[in-house]
């Protein structure tokens, strides 16, 4: 074959001229098309037709897709199906597309026909005039590579799109999502143990309570993320099973008994992740069912974020008017206005992360439930939700740990505020009744002492029992 190189993008900018376009035909006439574009008819009318945003699948999405295409040319070759020197065109030129090289050619909005159809045809027009220029054809000519007869061969939109978004969903929670937590949890637990000797006030209602340890709090925290991963993993539980081989309606109408799963095996081994055609198509393209489920483990993963990144702006508060008990590193000036004054401004950022993505959440769950009889009909925005939201956790993820967690400081304002909260009085409730304890929480509130100094006053217990029963260390453990 020979290998014309093109340059993406080339001619698809700058002032109209009639020489920088083609004219292509499909089902409803002549199409004006731009003269090196590697899309054709279809997708130019798609171009044309959905100008809604400037919002495109990602390159996740769109390197899943051709990977798939790329795979099921291999796959229609090896079953007799598909002309072994088209097969290697579509293959070479469906690479191309799988390691981004093409993406300029990939132009339609995210909001279009609900099936995914028009970013399908986007991808079969895309490899078949580059795989026809490999083999010395010109643009446009749809021969001997058709973009429906060969490179969509055994395939639908609507067995195609979920099966990308299945794959490019797994690839991102296995390859990024997870690891970017595992991160995250690292850092905590190494924060938890670096802070487990600091006793400080615990909080409930955002009020005084019983004595904590600040590496029991962080402890915690990282308990909530080793949770989210146990979470993503349930997800993709669901995510591996993808409905290639269904074509139209599911039931495989036009394709070869063992096409999806030479296709399915291939994509699983390639990304490294766990990938299984279903044993149900009508149920894998009448639903999208999994999404919605991994994407309700990321909204959850979401709030996991925004509870921890709020506790750490609430024990930053301060320096001296606020509680204090630590301090998150200095990134950046705070203020335009207030000279010296700065915030916890990574914590932020990860609180309106986790507000975009539960804002996705919400996009996918109305759209989830969105088809009638054999097809769901809002996949595309799914597909850019779902892959976004696993993207911004993952670096938020990522920035939380190594621009905040990891440098964090405990400062003495904590273990200074144990011996005044009144919730120490609970340690002494055994001894001297709940009651009578409460008496003493109130006068030490009223006079605006400790409870060691009212309860040595209005109690029988002997110093060496206040010091035992009063001890904040002791009281931060089970017993």
């Amino acid at each position: 074959m020979s290998a014309e190189p093109i340059t993406p993008g080339a001619g698809l900018r700058g002032p109209a001229r009639p020489s920088a376009y083609r004219e292509e035909n499909d089902f409803d006439g002549a199409v004006i098309v731009p003269a090196n574009a590697l899309w054709g008819a279809q997708t130019q009318r798609a171009i044309e037709t959905f100008t809604i945003s400037d919002l495109r699948l990602p390159r996740r999405y769109t390197g899943a897709l051709g990977a798939l295409k790329r795979a099921a040319a291999r796959a229609n070759a090896d079953l007799g199906r598909l002309d072994p020197a088209l097969a290697e065109a579509i293959v070479a030129a469906a690479g191309e597309v799988a390691d981004g090289l093409l993406d300029d050619h990939f132009r339609v909005d995210v909001f279009q026909t609900g099936s995914g159809t028009n970013t399908n045809m986007n991808a079969n027009e895309v490899i078949a005039n580059r795989a026809n220029q490999l083999l010395g054809m010109p643009l446009g000519t749809r021969h001997p590579v058709h973009p429906n007869d060969h490179v969509n061969l055994g395939q639908s939109s609507n067995d195609v799109t979920p099966t990308v978004v299945h794959l490019a969903a797994q690839t991102g929670i296995t390859h990024r999502l997870v690891p970017a937590f595992s991160h995250l949890e690292t850092a905590l637990r190494v924060i938890a143990v670096a802070t487990d000797g600091i006793v400080k006030p615990g909080r409930t209602h955002l009020q005084d309570a019983v004595p904590i340890r600040l590496g029991q709090e962080f402890l915690g925290h990282a308990g909530q993320i080793e949770r989210s991963i146990d979470r993503f993993r349930a997800a993709q539980r669901g995510l591996a099973e993808v409905a290639l081989g269904g074509t139209a309606v599911g039931t495989g109408l036009n394709t070869h008994p063992e096409f999806a799963g030479r296709v399915v095996a291939a994509l699983a081994a390639e990304f490294g992740v766990e990938l299984r055609e279903t044993d149900n198509h009508f149920q894998a393209q009448n639903n999208l069912d999994a999404v919605v489920f991994a994407s309700g483990a990321l909204r959850t993963a979401a709030a996991s974020l925004l509870k921890i990144a709020d506790d750490v702006r609430w024990m930053n508060s301060g320096p001296r008017a606020g509680l204090g008990e630590i301090e998150v590193p200095s990134l950046s000036m705070g203020s335009s206005i207030m000279p010296g004054k700065t915030n916890p401004i990574v914590a932020e950022a990860v609180c309106q992360v986790a507000a975009k993505v539960m804002g996705n959440d919400a996009t996918i769950a109305v759209a989830g439930g969105r088809g009638n009889f054999e097809l769901t009909v809002m996949t595309p925005v799914v597909a850019f939700s779902l892959l976004e939201s696993i993207e911004l956790l993952a670096g938020t993820a990522v920035v939380f740990a190594d621009r905040c967690i990891s440098g964090i400081r405990a400062t003495s304002a904590g273990p200074a505020a144990v011996e005044r909260t009144l919730m120490m009085v609970t340690a002494l409730s055994p001894r001297i009744g709940y009651d009578e304890a409460a008496a003493v929480a109130r006068e030490a509130r009223a006079s605006g002492r400790t409870i060691r100094e009212v309860a040595r006053e209005r109690t029988d217990l002997r110093e060496d029992e206040l010091s035992e029963l009063l001890d904040p260390r002791r009281m931060t453990g089970v017993g």
